[in-house]
């Protein structure tokens, strides 16, 4: 988070902005249940790749702290709920 969000919300908690949720175990519970749907992996593809295109996945994992079928687990889920955004171009 950058300087001026976090300041912005600090302004915002300091005015009294923010109210503790009524409902919070609920909330929790649904957000939980949801993580849990969306962390199943349930079914295995295979494909063919170049070995250039796999050493440039495995580096940026590497950069990222995770393993490279993470990355690109979370790309391809990205992509299908339409929140990859392409950076500049």
């Amino acid at each position: 988070m950058n300087e001026k969000k976090e300041k912005e919300l600090m302004n915002s908690l300091e005015a009294g902005e923010w109210q503790p949720a009524t409902n919070f175990k609920n909330i929790k519970q649904e957000l939980e249940n949801a993580a849990k749907k969306t962390a199943v992996k349930d079914h295995r593809i295979n494909i063919r790749i170049s070995k250039r295109d796999v050493e440039a996945l495995k580096a940026k994992a590497m950069e990222e702290g995770i393993p490279y079928q993470t990355l690109v687990t979370s790309i391809l889920h990205k992509y299908v709920t339409g929140n990859l955004k392409e950076v500049g171009g």
